[in-house]
């Protein structure tokens, strides 16, 4: 491992940083570690991040700002699901052209500790979809399907990323994408189960309605009324017999 001694030292601490704790594997990253990679002293870490672990919610802070970035940086083609697909490619793009960071964000993920980074990769996702939603185009409710995308999106980065370059078979991304948008699109489900698609026809239309309410903060209905409204439509979109 190494830091360009060229960049300012505010950038090789932040890149060293997210270069040993990509490679921690979970265990302890020490100050010394870190301004003896990045070439500086432990005065220079804490004149510019405070303390050590203000180093590392800077790692993390900034690598979501650009996945964020990247993640908006198309204009809306008017599909969603469609768009759905190029945020999938920008995201699996981001981490196999940022490896250390990507692994910092989304590589130590556990049950007992789920950074609020995931949450909001997740609301991310979910903006997009509940214009999907919307539309009629999803067979399953906005905040599902961006768990069920996203988690499969990590998984597939990471597999990746564990890849030696020239091994890496993207084509394994795009078969992936592509099953889990057939899968939550409204479209296939009215295909799979034809011999019930009145009913599924309502779950489709309560998901849309969900959507489009939640959305536009509709004041046609007292706070008592929408929030039960509300809870009946969940319970339509969400039924699964």
């Amino acid at each position: 491992m190494s830091v360009d001694d060229q960049l300012p030292a505010k950038i090789r601490l932040l890149r060293a940083a997210a270069e040993l704790l990509a490679s921690s594997h979970g265990s302890g990253v020490s100050t010394r570690q870190i301004t003896k990679l990045a070439g500086v002293t432990a005065p220079t870490l804490y004149h510019h991040f405070g303390t050590k672990e203000g180093l590392f919610d800077a790692v993390v802070a900034g690598g979501f700002e650009e996945y964020v970035a990247r993640e908006r940086k198309f204009a809306p083609t008017g599909d969603s699901l469609e768009d759905i697909k190029r945020m999938w490619d920008n995201h699996v793009q981001f981490g196999l052209s940022q490896p250390h960071l990507y692994l910092v964000m989304f590589g130590n993920i556990r049950p007992e500790s789920r950074p609020a980074l995931v949450a909001d990769a997740e609301a991310l996702m979910e903006e997009m979809l509940n214009k999907a939603a919307i539309a009629g185009k999803l067979n399953v409710p906005p905040r599902e399907a961006a768990r069920s995308i996203l988690a499969a999106n990590v998984g597939v980065t990471l597999m990746l990323i564990s890849e030696p370059a020239e091994d890496r078979n993207l084509e394994l991304s795009t078969m992936t994408r592509d099953s889990m948008i057939s899968a939550i699109s409204a479209d296939q489900a009215h295909a799979a189960v034809a011999e019930d698609s009145g009913k599924s026809s309502v779950v489709v239309a309560a998901i849309a309605l969900n959507a489009a309410l939640q959305a536009s903060h509709s004041d046609q209905l007292s706070g008592s009324e929408l929030r039960l409204f509300l809870e009946w439509l969940h319970r339509i979109s969400s039924s699964s017999s």
